[in-house]
């Protein structure tokens, strides 16, 4: 029998259909390019569990992606899903040669994972990525994993999983930017402020609304815009109608990636409103972009330029305020975490490196 291939399987809820797929968590199929342009030799392959809604095998920038199509349908259902999983990880397992599992999230992906790789003896860790680190996760207690067996997004997710667990994660891989996907930076920042992201309510995007409605009578030239689609959307148009901000707030729904990253180097700056988050990949890449980041939740204890934390909505328009007074003559780009860095330390715990050439 010849060498097997060295192989890296991550298991994810969801993944993109196909590569124009962009919105499909976003920072999580950035990090899977990344990785697979660091570290060309590794065969990737990527177990999605729910999404796309179709069972296929695929391929998606030169990773194999399965798709079971799960749907998120009842729990028989999802039993079944698990099962198939398990005799994917087995056919895979007597194929290749399996240097680790990764599992987005601590969820069901994690919990087949863990089980899987206790039985076969294989290196296992889970990236904490935001709502799992939160009270109440069942997974927790069914997985009961150690600290040196998570990785967080963020400090914030460190000190949220102790609290809540009291278990310390002991690695950080923040999200990071791929700078190849951005275009040539444009001239004129003609949006004054925008938003993006999924309109739900954990997001807060009245907060947004509420913001503009405190500027716009000292800057009656705002120009702001939330991009993103959701159960709140509707919402939010009714609250610009009553706040009488049609003409200086637009909500133009789900966007592709490349036009929000477009429109991020359009914008003076980006508010983040959302009350809870793991790490704001939009935040980051708002940096990169040049615009002023405001939010609520500070991610990383250490600082990071042009991002500025406040404590309220009061606040959050103050510190607009400011900057609009104050501009500053460039927007630089801040790039404070690079994704094909993030990949080289993912796979240091893997212990795995490219073969000489």
């Amino acid at each position: 029998m010849g060498q097997r291939v060295k192989t890296f399987v991550i298991l994810s809820p969801g993944f993109p259909k196909d590569e124009n797929d962009s919105t499909c968590i976003s920072p999580q199929q950035q990090f899977v390019q990344g990785l697979k342009l660091k570290f060309p030799n590794l065969n990737i392959i990527v177990l999605a569990f729910q999404y796309p809604f179709f069972k296929s095998e695929y391929n998606w920038n030169g990773v194999k992606v399965i798709a079971f199509g799960g749907e998120s349908k009842s729990k028989m259902f999802r039993l079944a899903i698990w099962i198939k999983v398990w005799r994917t990880l087995l056919r895979l397992n007597e194929q290749y040669e399996i240097v680790g599992l990764l599992s987005f999230w601590l969820g069901e992906c994690a919990f087949v994972s863990d089980l899987f790789s206790k039985y076969k003896k294989l290196k296992h860790y889970c990236w904490l990525l935001g709502q799992d680190a939160r009270a109440g996760n069942k997974y927790v207690k069914w997985i009961r994993p150690e600290g040196r067996d998570l990785i967080a997004l963020s400090d914030f997710l460190v000190r949220e999983f102790e609290r809540n667990y009291s278990i310390k994660p002991k690695h950080i891989i923040p999200v990071g930017i791929m700078p190849a996907l951005f275009q040539s930076a444009a001239k004129d920042r003609n949006i004054t402020i925008l938003g993006a992201g999924s309109l739900i309510k954990l997001k807060q995007y009245e907060l947004f609304v509420e913001v503009v409605k405190i500027l716009k009578p000292e800057f009656p030239y705002l120009k702001t815009m939330i991009c993103g689609d959701g159960p709140e959307l509707e919402r939010l148009k009714m609250l610009c109608k009553e706040s009488n901000l049609e003409d200086v707030l637009s909500l133009p729904g789900e966007l592709p990636h490349s036009k929000v990253l477009g429109l991020m180097q359009r914008s003076q700056i980006f508010l983040h409103t959302s009350a809870y988050e793991g790490f704001g990949a939009v935040c980051l890449e708002a940096l990169y972009a040049g615009a002023g980041v405001i939010s609520f939740v500070k991610p990383m204890n250490e600082e990071i330029p042009n991002w500025h934390i406040v404590d309220n909505v009061d606040d959050m328009a103050s510190e607009v305020r400011d900057i609009l007074n104050n501009p500053r003559k460039t927007s630089e780009p801040v790039m404070p975490y690079e994704i094909s860095k993030n990949a080289e330390k993912m796979m240091e715990l893997f212990n795995y490196k490219e073969p000489a050439i």
